[in-house]
């Protein structure tokens, strides 16, 4: 009988030998029923009966020193044997039961077996079993990662010494488990106040807002965001406003079948609900009675719908009333924009007072007061030179006050103003009483410059000729305000003014200078604008900020790209840039006669099939290809007309600019862009009192 390699002659087993092939997992397990015959040559019957003992785990009869020899030399041989490292054949006899239920025998030869084979037995797994399960419930404190390593050692050395049990826990052991558990409960206690602490600090806090909470309603505008706002709560609105429409078209039915009592009623009704509407557009704005008008509007429509309706009838109504509308909003739309142009090309009295106080002033003083000093500096190229068309005295000055006002050295920097004759002597004494601090003004006419006529400027003989003044002034001989409405925006006066094309001719007016800042009368400088003198143009003649987007702000939306003389020369998609702000080399302008290349296309679109009035569409041409492009925080546009700019850009951008109709100055500005405008203007100032422009008129 072999266990664990151990030899001996013969034995019955009173438990299974089992014989395991760890590669295929096949087992032959040997009961008692069954007789293994071992032989092995030069076995004893004094071996034989050791073994035995050992396998009864009868370790007490070791009593000898024999006995112990005897003990070493077996645990020796079974751990070669283990090894299968045993050098002597083993003759194993097999007696088992095949498939047909007969008894067969077979006899195997250990050295034909392979390595895979492992010799175990029951009797020692099933202790070691014990012993480990025994050691666990000793150590019930005994951490995962122990257990495995106390198991892994007693299997390691259960061929040794199986009757060895697990040794207890070191005291130093027990107490550095304590040390860590109590740090870990100390750290809970300590996470549970810091969540206790923050969980009081957010309360506060929300409480402190709840006393600063403006609940109020101020009309339709809450407290809320529209997208918070119920979805069904303007639904009484809708359906009282869809009764009057049904309302209507019944009425016109009964009118038509001579059923007036009917239609006194719905018409009554209609006028009544119309009442209880007004100008509500949520239901929380609607009076107690509307509710009532609703049910009487729905009892008189539900008489009207069981004596007239028929399908097609009723279609026919509502899309006549349909068409109806839309050419009433149509109508509407145009009176809105013809109204829009008027307001915007009209001056408010205060700001009309202001050049005729300033004016009546002026006149008062003597040659001598009159003179600006410092005109050394007018013709310095070394200086920064700026270039401002306008006849807009408070405009200027909040676009002077500005430069001057984040300029590094206010000195170094001229302002050339041109106004007309009209507005000369305003401009001109508002500089003298406000000059900005360090700077040197200059301030010219326009009609003083001789060379400026019509047989030099073709926008000029243009704008005297007959056919030109019947298109500004007559508008096609339209006198209502829808129709005219599209050419009311070109009889702008600024359209009329030559101080509007004076800035094609840049290097007449200052034939000295090098480099010019050309400034709109409607922007508001925010930082230095001195660092746009270095900047490389790169042998290009205008600096600017291009507005393209997208689709938006191209060729094509200024030039008749209809016409071969536009087509054949221009990109349709080339990218528009804006007026404004420009950064003009002169000396480029002068080698490239700009100029000259303007003159041409000016007479070339003389009867205006190129593109409409202004100066941006001949600008566009006369600088294609010619434009460098800043920037975009330098300009930032728009201020005039879209309410939905980014907050952001504007508050970096160097210059902002109010080009539209809705001018900081006007009662159509946008409110929210206002101050960027207003913190310019001297409130404090006489002439501003005597006129009663005051923040409450610019807020």
């Amino acid at each position: 009988h072999m266990i664990n390699g151990i030899r001996h002659t013969e034995a019955t087993g009173r438990a299974p030998i089992s014989y395991a092939d760890t590669r295929s997992g096949l087992y032959i397990n040997v009961y008692k029923q069954v007789l293994v015959h071992v032989s092995l040559a030069g076995a004893d019957a004094f071996d034989s009966l050791t073994v035995q003992r050992e396998i009864n785990r009868k370790w007490p009869m070791f009593d000898c020193p024999q006995c112990l020899n005897k003990k070493e030399q077996v645990n020796t041989n079974s751990l070669l044997l283990g090894n299968h490292k045993v050098e002597k054949d083993i003759d194993i006899i097999v007696t088992y039961t095949d498939t047909s239920g007969a008894i067969k025998i077979r006899t195997v030869k250990s050295k034909d077996l392979s390595a895979s084979w492992v010799w175990k037995n029951p009797i020692d797994d099933n202790q070691s079993k014990e012993d480990v399960s025994k050691s666990l419930k000793d150590q019930p404190e005994t951490r995962f990662e122990d257990s495995n390593q106390h198991l892994y050692s007693e299997h390691a050395d259960i061929n040794e010494q199986p009757h060895k049990t697990s040794s207890p826990v070191h005291p130093a052991k027990l107490k550095r488990r304590a040390l860590r558990q109590e740090r870990r409960d100390r750290r809970t206690a300590e996470l549970i106040q810091v969540s206790q602490q923050m969980a009081t600090q957010m309360e506060e806090a929300a409480i402190e807002r709840a006393k600063t909470f403006d609940t109020s309603v101020k009309g339709r505008y809450g407290i809320w965001r529209k997208e918070y706002e119920s979805p069904n709560s303007d639904s009484m609105v809708k359906l009282m406003r869809d009764q009057i429409i049904m309302a209507k078209a019944y009425a016109s039915i009964a009118k038509a079948k001579n059923e007036t009592g009917i239609y006194d009623s719905l018409i009554k009704h209609s006028k009544r609900s119309q009442q209880a509407i007004e100008k509500a557009t949520f239901d929380s704005d609607l009076g107690p009675s509307a509710v009532d008008r609703a049910k009487e509007m729905g009892h008189i429509l539900s008489l009207a719908k069981d004596q007239f309706y028929d399908c097609i009838i009723m279609a026919r109504k509502l899309r006549v009333m349909l068409q109806s509308t839309e050419a009433n909003v149509d109508e509407v739309k145009k009176k809105s924009a013809s109204l829009t142009q008027l307001a915007a090309k009209t001056l408010p009295k205060p700001l009309h007072c202001l050049p005729l106080v300033l004016t009546t002033d002026y006149f008062l003083l003597s040659d001598k007061d009159k003179r600006i000093p410092d005109k050394q500096n007018l013709e310095d190229p070394s200086l920064y030179h700026y270039a401002i068309f306008s006849d807009n005295v408070l405009a200027t000055s909040v676009v002077v006050n500005s430069t001057v006002l984040h300029a590094k050295d206010p000195e170094k920097h001229v302002f050339h103003i041109v106004t007309d004759k009209l507005n000369f002597a305003a401009m001109k004494m508002w500089f003298l009483v406000n000059p900005p601090e360090g700077s040197t003004i200059e301030v010219q006419n326009v009609d003083d410059f001789t060379w400026l006529n019509a047989s030099y400027c073709p926008v000029l003989r243009q704008l005297e000729s007959s056919r030109m003044k019947e298109y500004y002034f007559k508008a096609h001989q339209t006198s209502s305000l829808t129709a005219g409405s599209d050419n009311l925006k070109y009889r702008n006066p600024k359209y009329l003014s030559m101080l509007n094309h004076l800035r094609f001719y840049l290097p007449e007016v200052y034939p000295k200078l090098d480099k010019i800042l050309f400034l709109d009368d409607d922007i508001v400088v925010q930082k230095d604008l001195t660092p746009l003198w270095s900047v490389d143009l790169q042998g290009m003649v205008n600096g600017a900020v291009e507005t393209c987007k997208e689709s938006f702000h191209r060729f094509d939306k200024y030039l008749n790209f209809s016409n071969p003389k536009i087509a054949d020369n221009f990109d349709p998609n080339a990218c528009g840039w804006a007026f404004g702000m420009n950064m003009f080399d002169l000396k480029e302008w002068k080698k490239r006669d700009i100029t000259g290349i303007y003159h041409g296309w000016q007479n070339m679109n003389e009867e205006r099939t190129l593109w409409k009035l202004g100066t941006l569409p001949p600008g566009l041409i006369t600088f294609y290809n010619l434009t460098h492009p800043l920037e975009r925080n330098w300009h930032v546009l728009g201020l005039g007309y879209d309410p939905a700019l980014n907050q952001t850009e504007i508050e970096n951008a160097a210059v902002v600019h109010y080009n539209g109709n809705y001018k900081p100055w006007l009662d159509l500005a946008i409110g929210k862009y206002r101050s960027y405008w207003s913190r310019y203007v001297k409130f404090d100032n006489p002439y501003l009192q005597i006129c009663n422009i005051n923040s409450f008129m610019l807020s």
